[in-house]
């Protein structure tokens, strides 16, 4: 099974989705002047529970 990725932004954590689709959205972010960070979906779990 592939790595699954979740982009954070504003504080929001997105559905899993590939690693090609977390790129585009980062990107997207990015044109908007809106920080964004693209994490494993594993990493994201352990974020959620701190």
């Amino acid at each position: 099974m592939s790595q699954r990725y979740v982009v954070i932004a504003d504080d929001k954590f997105s559905e899993p989705m590939s690693k090609e689709e977390a790129i585009k959205k980062v990107k997207s972010y990015d044109d908007k002047a809106v920080t964004a960070y693209m994490v494993s979906e594993e990493e994201a779990e352990r974020l959620k529970n701190i």
